[in-house]
Formats: structure tokens, C-alpha cells, sequence
């Protein structure tokens, strides 16, 4: 596929999503601008990419060229005005409501080739395609963090999505160097379908004092080969990301299985949510 059938490409949303996906697209050709309401935070992300980027290049994971291609095609933008963009790709806060109102503001002011993106982990992408006129040209992309690293991509084309949107999706998907797997529209869809309730039980675990936070991780670790343990893991994902994710699955299918457990709901209160804020279930220095 030709880069500029889908260039420019715009990135709504400056945080550790958008900025992996940005990273990303631009590294592989693609003119990509990032936006972002807050401009605080699209200043961070615009000081942080170059020495991500250099990192990455220094592990092997982008080459040289990449690195420089990086630097040519990304660029920032305050305020959302492009008008003529083949792609956007909305990286917000994994809320609803914040998606849905980007949505209905965006649809009216971009060209008719342009394809719409959710990169939601949980959200019903026929819900938020209800935003847009156009629900053919709507799909949902969840990619995997840290996205320049991680080599999965979720595709979850909602109800109305067109064939041609999907095979687009699948073959800039490739152009990006990442592997697809198909999810239908339903709450958490593979991955986190799976991981949550994983997760929650770690936790429920935990809060029985049936063992300590290290022997559960390092039992999952290996006794199943993980990589990472489970709460070790949901303290990078964020605990209140995790929180959020177990909410929407319990709630949309109205099952107890993805109830929250009590602890992690405390967690969520007391503000410990894992590596971004120093503390969760372990404690890290900043």
C-alpha cells in the first residue's frame, strides 16, 4: 500500500498511546501529525519522541533510517486544522463520553477518503461509530504498549465497517510491522477479554492472603511462562486502567465475572495506580 493513501495521518491525543502510535507511523514512512487539547502535554511528547527514538535506535528496534524518517514526517499541532488528512486516529483517555464528543466534532470538517480510528481497549466501536455520518469508514485499532516495541495489533471493525476499511486497516497494519488479529465488537475484545479477569483474580488472590504480591507474579512468571507477572503487570497497564477496562466488561455483559475486585478498587482510590504515579502494588522510584 502507498503511504500516501492514507497520508497525512492525524493522532489525537499526546500521552504514552498516542505518542507510541505516532512514533510508529512516522517511523515507517508516513507523514503523521499529533495533536492535543492540552498543550502542556503535547509539549512533553514533542521533548520526549526524539530521545525515545534515539533509544530505540540504540536497541535495535528502528533503524537509522527510521530514526530520520521519524524526524522528517512528525509534526505538532496545538490545535486540530487539517483538513485534508486520509486517517485519524483518536488516542484519548479511555472515557466514552471523550471519545464520542471527538468524534462528532471531528467528522464534519475532513475529506470523504478519510478513515476514522479508535485505538480503545474495551469501547464498543459500533457505539462510537454512531458519532460519525459515515460508520462505513469507522474501526477500531488497539494497539499494544509500548507500541514501537510491541508487534500485535487488534482490529475491531464495529457493525457497520466496510470490507475496503478493513483490508485498508489490515495493510497499513503490515506497512507498520505488526501482526493482526480480528476481534468482533464485544466488551474487551481478545486480549483484555482474556487478561483482566487475570488480572482481578491476582488481586483477589492478594486481598485472601493466599500469597504475598512477589509469589503470585513469579508463580505466573513461571508456571506459565509469562514474561511478566500479573501484577507486575497491572501496575505498567495503570490500575485504574485496568479499573476502567473490568467496569466496561462487567457492565456491557452483565456478568459477575468481571466485577472488580474490592482491592483493586481500593488501590484505584488511595491514587495508586503503578509506575506513572510511583506506587501500586509495588512501590517505585521516580
Amino acid at each position: 500500500m502507498n503511504s500516501t493513501l492514507l497520508s497525512p495521518i492525524v493522532i489525537i491525543g499526546a500521552g504514552q498511546m498516542g505518542s507510541g502510535i505516532a512514533l510508529t507511523c512516522a517511523s515507517k514512512g508516513f507523514k503523521v501529525y499529533l495533536t492535543d487539547s492540552n498543550e502542556a502535554a503535547l509539549k512533553k511528547a514533542e521533548q520526549g519522541l526524539a530521545a525515545t527514538a534515539s533509544k530505540l535506535q540504540t536497541q535495535g528496534i528502528l533503524s537509522a533510517s527510521e530514526e530520520a524518517s521519524l524526524t522528517k514526517n512528525l509534526g505538532f499541532l496545538p490545535r486540530f486544522e487539517q483538513q485534508d488528512c486520509g486517517l485519524v486516529i483518536e488516542a484519548a483517555t479511555e472515557n466514552e463520553a471523550i471519545k464520542t464528543a471527538i468524534f462528532a466534532d471531528l467528522h464534519k470538517r475532513l475529506p470523504p477518503r478519510c478513515i476514522f480510528a479508535s485505538n480503545t481497549s474495551s469501547l464498543s466501536i459500533t457505539r462510537l461509530a454512531a458519532a460519525v455520518s459515515h460508520p462505513e469508514r469507522f474501526i477500531g485499532m488497539h494497539f499494544m504498549n509500548p507500541v514501537p516495541k510491541m508487534r500485535l495489533l487488534e482490529i475491531i471493525p464495529g457493525l457497520a465497517t466496510s470490507t475496503t476499511t478493513l483490508s485498508t486497516m489490515q495493510s497499513f497494519a503490515r506497512q507498520l510491522n505488526k501482526e493482526v488479529v480480528i476481534s468482533r465488537d464485544y466488551p474487551g475484545f481478545i486480549v483484555n477479554r482474556v487478561l483482566m479477569p487475570m488480572i482481578n483474580e491476582a488481586f483477589t488472590v492478594l486481598m485472601e492472603g493466599i500469597a504475598s504480591r512477589e509469589e503470585i507474579d513469579l508463580a505466573m512468571k513461571l508456571g506459565t511462562n509469562q514474561p511478566m507477572g500479573p501484577l507486575a503487570l497491572a501496575d505498567y497497564i495503570g490500575l485504574d486502567t485496568c479499573l476502567s477496562i473490568l467496569e466496561i466488561m462487567h457492565q456491557d455483559l452483565a456478568s459477575s465475572r468481571f466485577k472488580p475486585c474490592p482491592l483493586l478498587r481500593q488501590y484505584v482510590a488511595a491514587h495508586w495506580l503503578g509506575r506513572k504515579t510511583g506506587r501500586g502494588v509495588y512501590v517505585y522510584e521516580r
